[in-house]
């Protein structure tokens, strides 16, 4: 049986690295008590074979195998 991965779409924020691209994915959440929705932001460090992918793309990232200490995801496509 296999493991369903995470998926989450954001956008390249920085492509200085080799092999990683930073990606910003955008989540919207309610508050609890007043019930207004927030935008909260977080920032994924994700794998690419090619460094093909410039500032702004959107992008399709999934959870895999740790590439680094840090990398824990993997792009798969532009959105």
């Amino acid at each position: 049986m296999d493991k369903v991965k995470r998926q989450l779409t954001g956008k390249v924020t920085s492509n200085k690295m080799n092999k990683t691209v930073i990606v910003k994915v955008e989540m919207v959440k309610v508050h609890p008590k007043y019930h207004k929705r927030y935008k909260v932001f977080k920032k994924y460090p994700a794998h690419v074979e090619a460094n093909d992918y410039v500032i702004g793309d959107k992008v399709v990232i999934e959870e895999t195998r740790p590439y680094s200490k840090t990398v824990n995801w993997k792009v798969i496509s532009k959105a």
